[in-house]
């Protein structure tokens, strides 16, 4: 917004002047200072964020140059970064009185208005701020500009404007940035891949935009697409460490543990001990069946984080394989105390008392946990399972309560309990059904019904 170069900042009056104002705040006569190196002195302190400092200088500056619009526009910025927005925007309207008009005080403006959460005229001054420009200042007012449209929740707006400020400027990382969070806001992961495949056409060595491409993949599942991505990212740039993270996570959510725990570990060395990842690591040895070891990684999350939910839950689910059942359950309370909007802490709750033999505890936490998250695949067909178990009517009736949009098992538990109910023509005809929908979601039946498999209607749909 001002001039920083660091010649301005070696003048040798500096340091004299810094040494006068010193002892003028301390009650001292600070005399006369030509107006260049009060402009200096103020830039200095508002570069260094001594904002106190650069209000009083500009105040004491205007004693001797009351004329000076600049001195009044620096002690507008210092009472705006002060937060004192409305003195500041009386200064700013006072210089415009005076017919002065220039980028620097229209963007001023435009940013105590975004400080008043004025977003209408900060996008107003904003806009009227590119116009006045400079080329090379443009992409940060996009920037700002975009922001404002995020604020009110145009998305598709910031998006264009962001858009602008990449062309102006292909390394402004946070523009990058905050495309990424639009699409994100927007749920519009497919034209997130597209600006940034398009973006990397274009600027194929921007790290960043691999690392956005990444994200954009692993939000849509698509985690072998996510790794590619984020291999470019590491090729570029091998020492950012979120990217390693999210690099584990992909391989997590693809059950490649031991490639999860490589990368796991790939960023607790670049970005120092983290008790997510180390909980991370936890749980995949735990999927390796490597327990001790899965412990050791858990404690040590708690070690960092002693209220993180997630590592008293895996340490409760370690208890419970190794036997421990009953203080696995405790371990499990923990976390449920810790996170009581975690739908699937209850649903691991419910499996514990389910293997106690507390049915009816059982059963309450089923239900607690499809109540807060209904769209869970593997909570209802636990619960269905156990409601099985005592009555199949009583489980096709609990069914009954989910609509198939809530939960996409639902279609394909239907057919099994109505074959093992005995309408074998319906069962047939709802699993028809389930094949036109979607053929690969459609065979998940066998594995949930492993005895329907081989049996003859069923290869005969399931083939065709």
């Amino acid at each position: 917004m001002f001039d920083d170069e660091s010649e301005e900042f070696e003048d040798g009056n500096l340091k004299e002047d810094l040494a006068k104002f010193d002892a003028f705040i301390n009650g001292e006569s600070i005399g006369f200072i030509d107006s260049d190196r009060w402009e200096t002195m103020i830039d200095h302190f508002l570069l260094n964020g001594h904002f106190k400092n650069s209000a009083m200088c500009c105040e004491e500056a205007l004693t001797q140059f009351s004329y000076n619009s600049l001195f009044k526009l620096r002690l507008a910025q210092s009472y705006s970064a002060l937060g004192k927005l409305k003195e500041a925007i009386n200064i700013i309207s006072e210089i415009e009185r005076q017919g002065e008009s220039s980028f620097e005080i229209v963007l001023t403006k435009a940013s105590i208005f975004s400080q008043l959460k004025d977003s209408k005229n900060a996008i107003r001054f904003f806009k009227e701020g590119l116009k006045l420009a400079e080329n090379e200042d443009k992409d940060e007012v996009y920037l700002d500009l975009a922001v404002e449209y995020e604020n009110i929740g145009e998305y598709k707006s910031a998006i264009k404007v962001l858009k602008e400020a990449i062309k102006v400027n292909p390394n402004n990382e946070s523009a990058i940035y905050e495309i990424a969070f639009c699409y994100d806001q927007l749920g519009d992961h497919e034209s997130s891949i597209k600006c940034y495949s398009d973006f990397i056409d274009e600027n194929p060595y921007s790290f960043t935009s691999w690392y956005n491409l990444g994200n954009a993949y692993s939000k849509l599942d698509n985690f072998e697409k996510a790794i590619w991505a984020y291999d470019y990212c590491v090729l570029i740039n091998d020492d950012f460490g979120p990217v390693y993270f999210n690099i584990a996570n992909a391989f997590l959510a693809l059950n490649k543990y031991t490639k999860a725990i490589e990368n796991f570990h790939k960023t607790t060395e670049l970005d120092g001990d983290d008790p997510i990842a180390f909980c991370y690591i936890g749980e995949c040895h735990e999927q390796l069946g490597e327990l001790e070891l899965a412990q050791h990684f858990y404690n040590k999350s708690l070690e960092l984080a002693p209220m993180l939910p997630d590592a008293w839950l895996g340490l409760g689910i370690v208890k419970d394989l190794e036997g421990n059942t009953r203080e696995g359950l405790a371990l499990i309370q923990k976390a449920v105390q810790l996170d009581p909007e975690n739908a699937g802490i209850y649903h691991v709750l419910a499996g514990a008392h389910e293997k106690l033999g507390e049915i009816g505890e059982a059963v309450d936490f089923y239900e607690l946990s499809l109540a807060m998250d209904p769209s869970d695949e593997e909570c209802l067909i636990n619960y269905i399972a156990l409601l099985s178990e005592d009555s199949l009517v009583e489980a096709f009736d609990f069914l009954d309560t989910f609509e198939d949009d809530d939960n996409a098992i639902v279609p394909i538990l239907r057919v099994g309990l109505l074959w093992k109910l005995g309408e074998k023509k319906a069962s047939l005809h709802h699993f028809t059904r389930c094949i036109e929908k979607n053929r690969e979601k459609a065979v998940e039946l066998f594995e949930i019904y492993p005895e329907l498999k081989n049996l003859q209607e069923f290869i005969e749909l399931s083939e065709e």
